[in-house]
């Protein structure tokens, strides 16, 4: 029972994440910013996305990220929606190297992808007992 809360918390951990990033510091500086960005927008730029990107990315993002949360009543969106963050959170990663951020940068990136394989590897493990 105890992956089982993992899992829940894991989902709202990257659920509160996710829009805390997107919503509530979209316009301000973190550490964890590309280069020197002090925005979202700026962060993109750094990156040499587009701002179509930017916004495209976040919606699916926050799309993700409200399926997780879903997916604790309905359990067969969890694993298409952990496992696309998974890889959205790869990107993020890559992003940074390409910026060649400090590796500290990259931190909030992986512990959202590390979360979203172990809720892949949780469902695996319930959907077995």
């Amino acid at each position: 029972m105890l992956i089982y809360y993992f899992t829940v918390a894991a989902k709202i951990i990257i659920f509160l994440s996710i829009l805390n990033v997107w919503f509530l510091r979209f316009n301000k500086p973190t550490p964890w910013r590309g280069g020197e960005s002090k925005s979202m927008k700026e962060e993109f730029e750094t990156y040499g996305l587009s701002h179509t990107i930017m916004y495209i990315v976040g919606t699916i993002k926050v799309g993700l990220a409200i399926l997780l949360v879903v997916s604790i009543w309905l359990k067969d969106l969890s694993t298409p929606a952990a496992g696309a963050m998974g890889i959205f959170m790869l990107g993020a990663i890559a992003m940074h190297f390409k910026a060649d951020d400090p590796n500290i940068k990259s931190f909030p990136a992986l512990i959202l992808f590390l979360l979203s394989v172990g809720i892949v590897a949780g469902e695996v493990v319930l959907a077995g007992l």
